[in-house]
């Protein structure tokens, strides 16, 4: 395994990084189980979930993930092995996001995060979190796939002084040792960094945004925060919903496939994206690579990624995206993305 540096701490994190959104509704717990016992002994260390997870959420799910993760911290007894990772929801303002949390009036306000911070800890059975991130922002903003932004809304938000406030009292409290953001822009970024600098706040250490082959938006102002700033990625959706594996190729919906299994799941459906994908697997296997050996070792190779996120159903997914890691693309292979990614440019943002 390699690691790097997340952001300016003195933590090393795995360059693989265990998603876990699936356990507890694809996964049953013994299956999340195994994947943490396979990926601790192929060196990853870093286990990212989230207070909303299963996806897709559901209140009746909702933060089973957790409890899952807790139960597996308690029979090993290694919390400190791993650098745990989750979040707090942020204002639901699409009907696709849950507004079922803490009366349906989540918000990144003071109450909020300590709520939700106490309600992770209890599920993980641990008593601080290495890095706590804000889902997605308190305000309206593009984010999950939303494309133009034509006219501000005049709305009620959550100032970011006042969320960075309330999580250095828990970072003081010794609850968090590390903040971040997820699902943010440039414009967020910068305020989160000029908010820390001047009022002596946490500092943001990553931003956990979406990034793969079919989109590759966060190397257009966000990757330079990341190298400048080092406020480094942490990437999910690597295969883009497994699209980028080939396995849904000429229309396929393999069986207990997310995209067989969920309708809403149609960010990298677009005709687009799917002759994009088309190409990338071609690519892949005339250089002897498979889809994902080729879509995960891209992530893996981009300077500006801390960490990239897999998520897998199975333990042979499971080994065959950690063992991305030892695959170094060729310049041919290179200058083939690059010939596709100039035809479609980020066909799925």
């Amino acid at each position: 395994m390699k690691y790097r540096k997340l952001g300016n701490t003195d933590l090393d994190v795995s360059l693989i990084g265990l998603g876990t959104m699936t356990w507890g509704e694809q996964n049953t717990e013994a299956e999340a189980h195994a994947q943490l016992d396979l990926a601790m002994d192929q060196g990853v260390n870093l286990v990212d979930t989230a207070e909303m997870y299963p996806v897709p959420p559901r209140q009746e799910t909702q933060g089973r993930t957790e409890t899952m993760i807790g139960n597996w911290l308690a029979a090993r007894g290694n919390r400190d092995k791993i650098v745990l990772a989750t979040k707090v929801v942020g204002r639901s303002r699409d009907p696709k996001r849950p507004s079922y949390f803490r009366d349906g009036q989540p918000k990144l306000d003071r109450a909020n995060i300590v709520a939700a911070l106490d309600d992770s800890l209890r599920r993980l059975q641990t008593d601080y979190i290495d890095f706590y991130q804000l889902h997605w922002p308190d305000r309206t903003t593009n984010m999950f796939g939303q494309l133009g932004f034509e006219t501000l809304v005049e709305e009620e938000s959550i100032p970011i002084e006042e969320t960075l406030t309330a999580l250095d009292e828990l970072v003081k409290a010794g609850k968090i040792r590390h903040i971040g953001v997820s699902n943010e822009t440039a414009w967020g970024v910068h305020k989160f960094l000029a908010a820390a600098d001047q009022h002596g706040l946490p500092r943001i250490q990553g931003i956990q945004n979406p990034y793969n082959l079919l989109n590759r938006t966060h190397e257009v102002g966000l990757s330079e925060f990341s190298l400048r700033e080092r406020v480094g990625l942490l990437a999910y959706s690597p295969l883009a919903f497994g699209m980028l594996s080939g396995k849904y190729e000429n229309g396929a919906r393999p069986e207990n496939a997310r995209l067989t299994l969920y309708s809403r799941f149609q960010r990298y459906c677009n005709p687009q994206a799917r002759a994009a994908t088309t190409a990338y697997v071609a690519l892949a296997r005339a250089h002897g690579l498979t889809p994902t050996q080729l879509a995960q070792a891209f992530v893996n190779s981009r300077p500006f990624v801390t960490s990239n996120l897999i998520g897998a159903t199975t333990l042979a997914q499971l080994k065959e995206n950690i063992a991305s890691v030892e695959i170094e693309l060729g310049a041919e292979v290179l200058q083939g993305i690059a010939e596709i990614h100039s035809k479609w440019s980020n066909p799925a943002p």
